[in-house]
């Protein structure tokens, strides 16, 4: 009834949220996008998507979709690989940035583990910075991070606004410098923080560093300062500072998939793993 090229391309719109960048990623024309959508909506006999010139949107139907397409495709993979005698070995080094920790990743990464038993996933946790220093010098195989807005490295998994985060009591001083908390170098949100405030000649002056995002959400929770995070990963007990406060708009951040450029014993499950992060990344930033 659902044909599985059709659900990859629905879960492909539903995570980039746009029919553009959604043909950009499957290599397909925006107008076979639409008809794969489309054809998927009349065999569904429900609409999956409200759309108009400006954005587009998941339905609740859509929401419903969205579990049923990536059950349908893991049973598809598995019966494939099943009948095909195709099984991934050897031994795959990703990393994963902080921003990641709190969301459903490891159930991702749990799955991939029971369909490729063979492969010996190795994760490393660390800053995006550091993740593509590691990447670059050969010691990992795959990277899910951050990337500087003027970086063309990498696949996107989802485009995604900073923000202000910090604790609903806190109140800034105007007349004193910004408190902030911080990752260390060569932390990228850390970067971009501090030229914001720059460029809008606001002082500021740094209250907590850590390079662990259980540990930056503890000095926020605490009231000590603001952070710069995405939107889509405010963790919680923690809010947007109000615009009232001043602070500069931080921009817009990627979050992407980086292949190593080494050709690895691990190439495929490495392409295997990045395959099952972009067909489920909807579900890291979807509470």
């Amino acid at each position: 009834m659902y044909d599985p090229s059709h659900l990859r391309t629905f879960l492909t719109v539903a995570q980039t949220l746009s029919f553009t960048q959604a043909a950009r990623r499957l290599g397909l024309r925006q107008s076979t996008v639409s008809q794969h959508v489309r054809r998927l909506e009349d065999a569904a006999g429900r609409q999956l998507f409200s759309r108009d010139t400006h954005s587009v949107e998941l339905t609740e139907d859509g929401e419903v979709m969205l579990g049923f397409a990536r059950r349908i495709l893991e049973v598809h993979e598995q019966a494939t690989a099943f009948f095909t005698g195709t099984r991934l070995r050897g031994r795959l080094r990703f990393g994963a940035s902080e921003d990641f920790v709190l969301t459903r990743l490891p159930e991702i990464l749990e799955a991939f583990r029971y369909d490729h038993p063979e492969v010996d996933l190795e994760l490393t946790v660390e800053l995006s910075g550091t993740l593509h220093e590691q990447l670059a010098a050969g010691k990992l195989d795959l990277v899910l991070a951050k990337r500087r807005p003027e970086d063309p490295r990498g696949e996107p998994v989802w485009h995604d606004e900073l923000v202000w985060i910090c604790a609903e009591r806190l109140r800034l001083d105007p007349d004193r410098p910004v408190p902030l908390i911080v990752y260390p170098p060569p932390g990228i949100t850390r970067a971009l923080a501090m030229e914001a405030l720059e460029r809008q000649g606001r002082a500021w002056r740094v209250v907590c560093t850590s390079g662990s995002l259980n540990g930056l959400i503890a000095a926020a929770r605490a009231g000590l300062g603001v952070m710069a995070h995405s939107r889509g990963l405010v963790p919680p007990g923690l809010v947007r500072v109000p615009d009232r406060a001043g602070l500069p708009e931080l921009g817009q951040v990627d979050f992407v998939l980086v292949h190593g450029h080494r050709r690895t014993s691990a190439q495929s499950a490495a392409d295997a793993l990045a395959a099952a992060i972009l067909t489920s990344g909807d579900r890291l930033h979807r509470r």
